[in-house]
């Protein structure tokens, strides 16, 4: 039977790690989306001393685990004495820090290649006609590429959002108390593993649907314009 009396007690440890999942998922993607743009706009890019590294580093971020790029970044930056004598080693020796600083890098690498593909997708005529309408290179970026580009890398990027939250469970594994972390302390003390990953499991369900409920929200208002209309 399921110890209710576990998760009474122990709400204020699951309470903060959903609080930190929840914080560390959402500004890791604002900051991977940030980064995925001019990466993607680098990868699509003719000049070859933009595209490779663009694509060198979207080929290292997704083709590794993404536990072994947080150990890279938590474990590894202390091996370098030059790292640890400046400003920066107050800020990577704290393990939320590292952790936030891979799901970023992380989820602009595949973040980068959704937008990449929507790009890539948008019909010629569509930049031939903004052009045609006077519109500078940017405003046809700003106003006509970039809203058709999000609108047909919604789908692919409410994936990611989903994979991204669920992959954040690696942060228990250095210190943070996430979701997992908290699953992890509370199975410590009580040797409950049942009560302490089930708990876990149904709060990560509820962000999940939470998430897909306000991507729903988003897709049922980009793609207005594509339902069929009711004739009086």
């Amino acid at each position: 039977m399921f110890d209710f009396s576990i998760l009474a007690d122990e709400w204020p440890t699951y309470l903060e790690g959903l609080i930190n999942t929840s914080w560390l998922v959402a500004v890791s993607l604002v900051l991977g989306l940030c980064i995925a743009l001019p990466m993607a706009l680098a990868r699509n890019s003719s000049n070859p001393l933009l595209r490779l590294p663009a694509w060198a580093y979207i080929y290292f971020f997704r083709g590794t685990p993404l536990l072994v790029q947080l150990f890279i970044i938590y474990y590894g930056a202390g091996q370098w004495q030059a790292l640890r004598e400046s400003w920066l080693w107050q800020w990577l020796q704290e393990a939320w820090f590292c952790a936030l600083l891979a799901f970023a890098l992380n989820t602009a690498a595949y973040t980068a290649e959704i937008i990449r593909g929507a790009l890539n997708t948008i019909p010629k005529g569509e930049k031939e006609a903004a052009l045609a309408f006077g519109m500078t290179q940017w405003q046809t970026f700003k106003n006509i590429l970039l809203p058709s580009a999000a609108r047909r890398a919604l789908p692919a990027y409410s994936n990611e959002v989903i994979f991204m939250l669920h992959g954040s469970a690696v942060a228990g594994i250095i210190t943070v108390v996430d979701l997992t972390g908290a699953a992890r302390i509370i199975n410590s003390r009580y040797y409950s593993p049942f009560e302490a990953f089930i708990t876990a499991g149904a709060l990560y369900l509820c962000l999940s649907l939470c998430l897909i409920g306000l991507f729903r929200r988003l897709e049922r208002r980009w793609y207005a314009h594509l339902r069929p209309r009711v004739q009086a």
